[in-house]
């Protein structure tokens, strides 16, 4: 194990996807530094006061697209990998996330969708 702790930013406006997702992270990776926002907006306030080393992004949230602030979130942060959650798979929606730099995962948010993210984040 590293001794670089790393951080996640969870970005959904379901508090209870957000607590799954830390709950499965933490099982996995229990030094990570883990903080959350509810929208797109509030995300990219958080980037700003902290850039973190990956983030997980829901689609469909009140105000800012997911997708709109992952883009402005790497165009600023490009080391950053993100993972865009969202239970709306429409091809656009994927494309979208691969034209950004991001990658798309199905949700429900599940064992097996996070499992998705962390092998991206991780390369395990």
């Amino acid at each position: 194990m590293s001794n670089v702790t790393k951080t996640l930013l969870i970005v959904d406006d379901s508090k209870v996807s957000r607590m799954v997702i830390r709950a499965h992270v933490l099982a996995q990776h229990p030094d990570w530094q883990i903080t959350e926002a509810a929208n797109g907006e509030d995300a990219i306030k958080a980037v700003e006061e902290h850039v973190p080393d990956f983030c997980t992004m829901d689609i469909n949230m009140p105000g800012m697209l997911g997708t709109d602030a992952a883009e402005l979130m790497l165009q600023r942060h490009p080391s950053m990998k993100i993972v865009v959650f969202s239970a709306n798979i429409q091809e656009s929606f994927q494309n979208r996330s691969n034209a950004i730099g991001a990658i798309f995962v199905a949700k429900p948010v599940t064992d097996k969708s996070i499992a998705q993210a962390l092998h991206y984040f991780t390369g395990t």
